[in-house]
């Protein structure tokens, strides 16, 4: 198909529509994904030579592709609201901070390392919702906490709730986790640093955050390279968790060591009916169980035994733009990522039932009412943009404004506008994952045809979606109402706008850069 203006335009109509839907009208992905949906779907057997068999297979594929999230997205939120209900998370919020009497050091254990263990196994707006009342209850500002809980976490979006967003990346390029894992973790871990010294920042001024360089410099290098290790080794679905666990290890050996001491006085102990070894016990079961299932042959093949897949027809459009015929993407039922929340949730449910840290006879059906509530809407943004992405890559829209994105911006200019696409799209789709889904193949294609490389532009699509998703209003909204500041979104985001930014024009200049060195 001819690139023409009007191609061009007719091409992005689909993603302009969901933008411009949930921007300028309020809606929520569900509503905008629909439409979006929609419009490409249209497009496709109109406009772009597409026909019944095309449409098919597209939203077949995007099935398969949908659920490869969604079973995590359920799964996660399944474990979260197990520990939730046992008053564990609570527990570990409030044992952190009587570690310390430092306010800076008090913010960095929880808006910085706590909270991204929560985005590490939950996600979703969770951990703004769970922080930000711990923060006011320490004294600070209902509108200070939740902007040190959004700018905390950035970094562990991409590899957090087991990875969700980076299988989403992997699942709409087509590429291997493998192949791109590494520059991700590398952006991601260096940004960490950043997430960390704007949390103390905003805590404690520009004294609190040179006082807390130490502490920013030990803490920040064990997370992002535990981030990095694990997610380069195949686990990237336990990336962000596995980087939190490591930097609270280091934190709480900081804070604990005669060198901060000497400044800080201990707090009093807070007396406790419930063990904070037994609260921290379903992390280590579920670490337990990724870790063996990925690293031990036998266990390996044993969870992997059945695989959902499908065999698609090659299918082209009229103008000559065709799709060969491949398999969709695979389902380990039994060894999936979700499936090891599930397991874990499901163990860890039974020994905070049995330690009487679930009393509610109806507890377990509580807990699954709760996460079918969270994960509604979820599920149907995931599904409909995910649907939308695979209309336009199968009909070549996403190539067609490819093509005229490389031939209108210069190929020396291009890096330092990838992250930015990827934060436009969280802003504005609420989540990495939805930014991944719309932009990450448009990457990809405009990549491919100015010749920089895949994994560094997808790098910096992923990178600057995890950071910018902080932004988005929808996660603010839920940070908000926690801390009664309902209706008040606004003001809290125009405070934090430009501290947010910083780690994505971070991250831009380092793509930028690492290309430009090539």
């Amino acid at each position: 198909m001819d690139l023409t203006p009007l191609n061009w335009l007719l091409a992005l109509l689909p993603v302009a529509a969901v933008l411009l839907l949930m921007m300028a009208m309020g809606w929520g992905g569900g509503r905008a994904g629909s439409a979006g949906f929609l419009v490409a779907l249209l497009l496709a057997l109109t406009a772009f030579g597409g026909d019944v068999t095309l449409a098919l297979v597209a939203i077949g594929k995007s099935l398969f592709l949908a659920l490869d999230v969604l079973y995590i997205v359920w799964m996660a939120l399944f474990f979260y609201n197990v520990t939730n209900e046992a008053g564990t998370v609570s527990l570990i919020g409030r044992s952190l901070p009587r570690l310390t009497a430092d306010r800076a050091a008090q913010s960095l254990l929880i808006s910085w390392v706590f909270v991204s263990l929560l985005q590490g196994v939950g996600g979703f707006g969770v951990p703004i919702a769970v922080v930000a009342p711990l923060l006011v209850g320490l004294g600070y500002s209902a509108t200070k906490a939740v902007i040190m809980a959004s700018l905390g976490h950035g970094w562990a979006v991409t590899f957090g709730s087991l990875g969700t967003s980076f299988v989403a990346l992997t699942a709409v390029t087509g590429l291997p986790g493998e192949a791109l894992a590494h520059d991700a973790a590398l952006n991601l871990g260096l940004a960490c640093l950043l997430s960390g010294a704007l949390v103390a920042y905003v805590s404690a001024g520009l004294s609190g955050l040179l006082r807390s360089l130490p502490m920013l410099i030990l803490v920040g290098a064990a997370m992002g390279l535990t981030q990095w290790w694990v997610a380069t080794q195949g686990l990237w679905t336990l990336g962000s968790t596995s980087g939190a666990l490591a930097g609270a290890v280091v934190a709480v050996a900081f804070v604990l060591s005669p060198l901060h001491r000497a400044r800080a006085k201990r707090p009093p102990a807070e007396q406790s009916s419930r063990s904070l070894a037994l609260a921290l016990s379903a992390y280590a079961i579920l670490l337990l169980l990724a870790f063996g299932s990925n690293l031990i042959p036998p266990l390996q093949a044993a969870v992997d035994s059945l695989v959902l897949q499908v065999q698609f027809p090659a299918v082209a459009t009229s103008f000559g733009w065709g799709t060969p015929a491949e398999a969709g993407r695979g389902i380990s039922v039994f060894g999936h990522a979700g499936a090891m929340l599930f397991y874990a949730g499901a163990l860890a449910f039974l020994i905070y039932r049995r330690a009487g840290y679930l009393e509610k006879p109806a507890a377990w059906r509580e807990i699954w009412l709760k996460v079918s509530k969270s994960a509604l809407k979820s599920t149907i943004s995931i599904l409909t943009l995910v649907a939308m992405a695979s209309l336009m890559t199968h009909a070549g829209m996403t190539q067609i404004i490819a093509r005229g994105i490389s031939e209108t911006v210069s190929r020396e200019i291009y890096p330092l506008f990838a992250p930015f696409i990827g934060t436009l799209g969280a802003i504005m789709t609420g989540s990495n994952t939805n930014s991944n889904v719309v932009f990450g193949a448009l990457q990809q294609e405009t990549a491919l045809l100015l010749s920089l490389s895949v994994p560094i532009v997808l790098a910096g699509q992923t990178a600057g979606a995890s950071l910018g998703s902080v932004l988005a209003p929808a996660k603010i909204i839920v940070g908000c109402s926690t801390v009664g500041l309902g209706g008040q979104e606004g003001p809290v985001i125009r405070r934090m706008f430009f501290l947010g930014l910083i780690p994505v024009v971070f991250v831009a200049a380092l793509t930028f850069l690492r290309l430009a060195a090539q």
